[in-house]
């Protein structure tokens, strides 16, 4: 798949490439979920220029060091002094060539320092303070385990601290950019053929890729691609977490899977569960951003109506049927698990496009907040999506239906002016039904 996007991301990269050039060296942080596309952003941002690229696996340092050797005699063109065994004399040795060469240094999966040596952070610190303002190095450093990251380079404590002169997180597509690659493979996509992707991917540029690349376009096709032997789908949500978890990921992926099959209040979760999960939920949004708390809009923060969910469109798929049927694909029944798939998925991808507007809404930059109303007494009256616009005393309120002959827009009023005498009763309202027509 070609390159897409990521104009901003690529400007500002290339402003800090010409600023390390023509003043001194300079370290960008780039983070974002596995699959985002980091490495792919930043071989674009540095082509055409020298370029010395280490992926930092969980290996021996000494066995590391001797392949980051090799990287740096070939693109650098010089020869080093005998064997270097140790990445922080490595790293000094890189940075003295700064002086007479301008180039970028990539060190992709920055965080597996900490399985392999943690004390490569305080040595790097020392010799960046020492070069810096004397050299000419583009340093980027990224990492996929985003409270690695963080704590690197936002933790007081730690050496790499106040270090960064830029830090990028990278965020899925947009809905427009999912359009677009979705018309470059199929001109003749359907609505139904838009939602499917957005559903299974959330817009995660590499899920994009592997869909596109095999050709399948439309709902019943990908998910058959998705679900079958050695498909990279199957334990991603295994690999995606267990990185930022490490080994006490039980209970967290109790919870997240609880929440996948709609158990999303703290009473319902843990009486399913028989854990009290206060710190877990607090940690799982707060530092690993996973998962989200929902309130009806204009609710205050304590209010006890307090929903979850999981933030990741693409977590919040593989839950919901890669680990919930667990069991089908150990047994290698593949087309069960599809078949499963394929029949929730008109229920399931009404969720999804629900999720889909409030995006497009978001991406509009014409809103001020963006939420759900619901009440959990009385007749129980809840609205899809309500959005109170930035520069107007205006909301739109929203139903989401997948087809349009099944909104009842009697319901829908009196849903309105309950809402209207409750909270919004200043505002001008203006009340949608969207629908697949409408993506």
């Amino acid at each position: 798949m070609k390159f897409y996007n990521r104009e901003k991301e690529l400007d500002e990269l290339q402003k800090v490439r010409e600023l390390a050039f023509s003043e001194h060296s300079k370290l960008t942080v780039l983070t974002g979920r596995r699959r985002i596309g980091k490495t792919s952003l930043i071989f674009k941002s540095c082509e055409n220029t020298p370029t010395l690229y280490w992926f930092v696996k969980r290996s021996n340092e000494a066995d590391l060091c001797s392949k980051f050797a090799e990287t740096v005699a070939l693109v650098l063109n010089i020869t080093i002094p005998g064997k270097i065994y140790n990445f922080t004399e490595l790293f000094e040795f890189v940075m003295e060539q700064g002086i007479r060469n301008k180039f970028n240094l990539v060190i992709d999966e920055f965080q597996e320092f900490y399985n392999i040596n943690p004390s490569v952070y305080s040595g790097m610190q020392d010799i960046w303070d020492r070069f810096r303002t004397r050299t000419n190095v583009n340093l980027i450093v990224s990492g996929s385990v985003y409270t690695l990251m963080e704590q690197i380079f936002k933790n007081a404590k730690e050496p790499l601290y106040g270090r960064s002169d830029r830090v990028l997180k990278l965020y899925p597509f947009t809905t427009d950019v999912i359009k677009q690659i979705l018309h470059d493979y199929k001109p003749d996509y359907t609505p139904d053929d838009l939602l499917a992707l957005y559903t299974f991917t959330g817009g995660v540029p590499k899920y994009i890729e592997l869909l596109m690349d095999a050709g399948t376009t439309e709902m019943e096709s990908m998910v058959d691609f998705m679900v079958q032997p050695d498909s990279p789908f199957i334990d991603e949500g295994n690999t995606l977490l267990i990185q930022e978890f490490g080994k006490k990921y039980g209970n967290y992926f109790s919870i997240i899977g609880a929440i996948a099959e709609g158990r999303n209040t703290i009473t319902e979760m843990e009486a399913k569960l028989g854990i009290s999960l206060g710190g877990y939920l607090k940690r799982l949004e707060e530092d690993y951003s996973i998962v989200s708390k929902k309130r009806p809009i204009f609710s205050k923060e304590g209010t006890q109506t307090v929903r979850y969910e999981i933030s990741d469109p693409f977590l919040r798929f593989w839950f919901r049927y890669f680990d919930k049927y667990q069991s089908l694909l150990e047994i290698r029944n593949f087309s069960g698990l599809s078949s499963i798939i394929k029949r929730d998925y008109p229920t399931y991808s009404g969720f999804m496009l629900e999720d889909y507007f409030r995006q497009k809404m978001i991406e509009s930059g014409e809103f001020l907040n963006i939420g759900s109303w619901w009440e959990t007494k009385g007749n129980a009256n809840e609205i899809d999506i309500v959005g109170i616009y930035l520069f107007e005393k205006k909301a739109l309120f929203a139903e989401v239906k997948r087809l349009r002959k099944n909104f009842k827009p009697e319901l829908f009023q009196s849903k309105i002016e309950a809402i209207h005498k409750k909270v919004l009763f200043k505002y001008e309202i203006e009340g949608k039904c969207l629908t697949l027509e409408d993506m």
